[in-house]
């Protein structure tokens, strides 16, 4: 159990610690409440922010944050936040763009990478840093309800998927980035994100046609949250289901999860909403489902219908994707990862799958990076792919 401990701990490599959050300005705060007139990826509010890969690391970048204009999986208008990244490295030229989704960091608006990057405690920042050194220009999204006004709509995927595509919008449209509509577009994400960019992938060719998407990878993927719910229930994986049934609740308040938790599991979830995820995943650690409800949600079709509109695979990226997986992977099973890749290229998709033969969840997003960049690179250089279907 000690060891399962120390891997939940180890998870924050790929979170943000919690740190006290960037307050923004008044304006700032005003606009992301309630204006959500105008189109997807439209800047409602910017303010110069920092880059810092770890505290006090020079990091060579000019930074925002942005509040800008997206979509709620139901189609909703909403306000997301996040983070652009330039380089300022003297290139007047025009350079990549990487929309970059991070990993579980939690539900508490403390744990929103935008509230971390200017101080050097969010841990993919070094991973970041990986795009930023080759003279590509990065924005991490926040997510829908990370550091905004409601709850996080944790693991629901066309909302992520959305937050992503309006990120890399909102950044080629902010003033002073020397980004333009023809700046080609890398998109990027593991575990959490590995889910929001397989839906970018998915939504780019109806939700946002004019970006000019080169390549997807998308690591860790949870493509598949029932059977990813069956495989941790009870292990030191399902504090992630407790976090997935609010961040569900929020974006469908008719699911009504109150209703199905006991006082136990009320307690936990409303805890959950508060803090990141070296908490939250500790906490929900070792607990079956049954132990914290009076009834099973996940049995109810209603919440199977809510859970499988986040199912991936049901359509081909446009443009070339590297899935990668571990073998060993303890939160997300393989097996889910291959089905993805086997119902994309039975779509047609160009997919070439990596298997990490040694590692596990949180290891592979860092054992592959630089195998990542290299593949980005090669998609924005215009390379042949080499799918493997």
């Amino acid at each position: 159990m000690r060891l399962r401990s120390t891997a939940l701990a180890a998870a924050a490599a790929l979170t943000a610690l919690a740190f006290p959050a960037v307050t923004p300005s008044a304006t700032a705060a005003t606009a992301a409440d309630g204006d959500v007139t105008g189109r997807p990826g439209d800047i409602v509010s910017s303010a110069p922010s920092a880059f810092h890969p770890l505290p006090g690391q020079p990091s060579g970048t000019r930074a925002w944050k942005v509040h800008y204009r997206s979509t709620t999986a139901d189609g909703a208008p909403n306000v997301v936040s996040g983070t652009v990244i330039v380089p300022q490295d003297g290139r007047t030229g025009p350079r990549p763009l990487i929309t970059y989704a991070v990993g579980t960091v939690g539900m508490g608006d403390s744990c929103a990478p935008s509230n971390n990057l200017p101080y050097g405690t969010a841990m993919e920042a070094n991973l970041i840093q990986q795009y930023t050194r080759r003279g590509w220009a990065v924005v991490v999204t926040d997510y829908e309800g990370l550091g905004t006004p409601g709850v996080h709509t944790y693991t629901v995927g066309p909302s992520a998927g959305h937050a992503m595509l309006d990120a890399a919008r909102a950044a080629i449209r902010l003033p002073g980035t020397g980004l333009t509509a023809d700046t080609p577009v890398g998109i990027m994400g593991y575990s959490q994100g590995g889910q929001a960019g397989s839906w970018a992938a998915e939504l780019h060719g109806s939700y946002a046609p004019e970006l000019k998407v080169k390549g997807t990878a998308t690591g860790g993927v949870p493509a598949d949250l029932l059977e990813v719910a069956a495989f941790n229930d009870g292990s030191f994986g399902s504090g992630l289901i407790f976090m997935a049934a609010a961040g569900q609740d929020a974006a469908f308040p008719e699911l009504r999860l109150d209703s199905y938790l006991n006082p136990a599991g009320r307690a936990l979830v409303a805890g959950m909403k508060e803090h990141c995820v070296a908490v939250d995943a500790i906490a929900g650690s070792f607990k079956r489902i049954s132990d914290l409800t009076t009834r099973d949600p996940l049995a109810q079709p209603d919440w199977r219908a809510r859970l499988n509109q986040s199912r991936l695979g049901g359509k081909a990226p446009a443009a070339p994707v590297l899935q990668y997986h571990a073998l060993g992977d303890e939160l997300i099973p393989y097996a889910v990862g291959r089905r993805l890749r086997s119902e994309w290229c039975a779509r047609g998709a160009d997919v070439q799958f990596d298997t990490i033969v040694l590692g596990e969840h949180v290891s592979g997003v860092i054992t592959h990076s630089a195998a990542v960049g290299d593949w980005l690179a090669d998609r924005f250089a215009g390379r042949a792919t080499r799918p493997d279907c």
